[in-house]
């Protein structure tokens, strides 16, 4: 399974920010565009779960070098600022600020979309080689035929698809704390309606297969108003 990279733009110039989601979405990731810092602060203190943010630094209200602070505090998803301000000292402040990378205006497509794809691998969630396994406390899981075997080798559940594909996210996200919303998201899509207590009976399925004493779990661990983290 190759799970769909999530971009968001912000840029109040309309005709950038189209350019720039029509080639993302050409190139298959799925974009959110905002025109306006404070609308982009409102949703980032809300929702957050992109695999890549790319900010304008200066925005009608609230500067892209806010938002960049704000993101920072919360997450550690890749930044690419966009301006026209392109001088040593600008770049040196927008690194200083927690951005990955800067971009200066006008740019060329090719060079935007190369470092889009250099700045959302470290993030890459895709499904293991089929000849890999995982390990987790003393069980072996192979997402390729959904087995759960012992440390016998002896085959003692199977796994769901939905199952598979929430602990293949855990896997490739290990010590990460991911919310419910980015959970639902990259697990469930947009198109279906699932509830964050669906994900609870999925950590305690989890839990009962995995962890020695399920109610002090080693391995899937809730935090508290956020989500989920795998250890």
């Amino acid at each position: 399974m190759l799970i769909m990279k999530k971009i968001c733009i912000v840029e109040d110039e309309k005709n950038i920010a189209e350019a720039i989601q029509l080639n993302l979405e050409m190139e298959g990731y799925e974009v959110k565009v905002f025109h306006h810092g404070g609308q982009a602060k409102s949703y980032f203190e809300g929702h957050f779960y992109f695999d890549l943010v790319i900010l304008d630094v200066m925005l009608p209200e609230v500067s892209g070098l806010e938002l960049c602070q704000l993101i920072r505090k919360k997450s550690t998803v890749p930044i690419l600022f966009l301006s026209a301000k392109g001088t040593t000292a600008d770049r040196v402040a927008g690194l200083k600020f927690g951005a990955n990378d800067y971009l200066p205006k006008p740019f060329d497509l090719e060079e935007m979309l190369l470092k889009v794809s250099i700045l959302t691998q470290s993030s890459m969630v895709t499904s293991p080689n089929k000849s890999e396994r995982i390990s987790i406390g003393e069980m072996t899981v192979d997402l390729t035929t959904f087995e759960v075997k012992n440390k016998d080798a002896q085959v003692v559940y199977l796994l769901s698809k939905k199952e598979a594909d929430l602990l293949e996210l855990f896997t490739q996200n290990v010590n990460r704390v991911i919310s419910r919303d980015e959970i639902l998201d990259k697990v469930w899509g947009t198109d279906q309606f699932p509830t964050s207590r669906t994900i609870d009976n999925y950590i305690l399925v989890f839990r009962r297969l995995f962890e020695s004493d399920p109610r002090n779990p080693e391995h899937f661990h809730s935090i508290r108003g956020v989500g989920y983290k795998f250890t």
